[in-house]
């Protein structure tokens, strides 16, 4: 039985981030070769019945969240961002149209990334300050992104992954929040995806397809550990597809990543709210004003970590 609601203060441990990925079930990196953007209009949209599903679950559990939106996705159906807003959650920018970062030119990032925070703006009327990038895609290739980031504007990100990965993956980095020292004395917060070191590991529990499929108990330990073991706050994430297994399937070349985006769909709801009940969340930008990074680091130095 999941316990019952709880306010952020009457939950005990740390404040952590919680943190939602906007984009519909054909928007995912494992249907890019069998789904061009340009047909994304053809399919049906889901996202804004299933934001709306995590929206109302959230205000049931009186929990507030950050919420990056794709910008296709604010374009199409500019309702989902104002409600999120309305709500009281932060919203911040996932990018245009869910390009990986290291396929990108530095001239091509900057100007999606502009335009999709320029659109954010102006639906929730409020200054964008957080980024995460397509499927964690900034890596030792495209730190590059985080100069630019910066320099439009934006605070803090959160798009690292420190684990080995065949998509992703910078294995060396901290794994805690820590600023970013770039050329023309600008900084910029990075948050990175929660992992913990186990027995010689570095393994990932920051959400997504970790949270589906591994045992609930072990990403709740796992949790447990951040918090009490090394007394600092995690990040975790979601998509609004990951509660939805009635969306229709696509056909692929890629099998595994399809088996991986379909599998134990029905578990994520259940979970997530029992999440709830047992952790306190906020969003990323209040988390990080609570506790702000106590480790600085170069680009440079940054880009040889990530190279491990």
């Amino acid at each position: 039985m999941n316990p019952p609601p709880a306010s952020p203060a009457s939950r005990p441990g740390l404040v952590n981030a919680l943190s939602f990925d906007v984009e519909d079930y054909f928007q995912v990196q494992a249907f890019a070769a069998s789904v061009p953007r340009s047909s994304w209009e053809s399919f049906s949209p889901r996202v804004e019945a299933n934001t709306g599903r995590l929206l109302d679950l959230l205000a049931e559990r009186r929990v507030r969240a950050t919420f990056f939106v794709l910008g296709w996705v604010a374009r199409h159906r500019p309702a989902v961002v104002r409600r999120i807003a309305a709500a009281g959650h932060e919203v911040a920018s996932h990018g245009m149209d869910h390009t990986l970062v290291y396929t990108q030119t530095p001239e091509k990032f900057r100007e999606e990334t502009r335009a999709c925070r320029s659109l954010l703006e102006d639906l929730v009327q409020a200054p964008v300050i957080g980024y995460r990038a397509a499927t964690f895609s900034i890596t030792a290739a495209s730190l590059w992104a985080l100069g630019i980031l910066a320099d439009e504007g934006f605070r803090y990100d959160s798009s690292v992954f420190p684990v080995h990965h065949d998509r992703y993956g910078m294995p060396h980095t901290p794994r805690f929040p820590y600023t970013v020292l770039l050329d023309g004395g600008l900084r910029l917060t990075e948050f990175p995806m929660s992992t913990v070191d186990a027995f010689g590991l570095r393994l990932p529990v920051a959400g997504g397809g970790y949270f589906r499929l591994l045992p609930f108990v072990l990403t709740r330990l796992a949790l447990k550990r951040v918090n009490r073991r090394d007394g600092r706050p995690f990040v975790f994430y979601l998509h609004p597809w990951e509660i939805d297994p009635g969306q229709p399937r696509i056909r692929t070349p890629n099998p595994l990543g399809s088996v991986r985006h379909r599998l134990c769909l029905k578990r994520t709801e259940p979970r997530l709210r029992s999440l709830l009940g047992q952790f306190a969340f906020a969003p990323i930008s209040e988390v990080l004003a609570a506790h702000p990074p106590a480790e600085e680091l170069s680009l440079q130095a940054m880009a040889g970590r990530g190279r491990g």
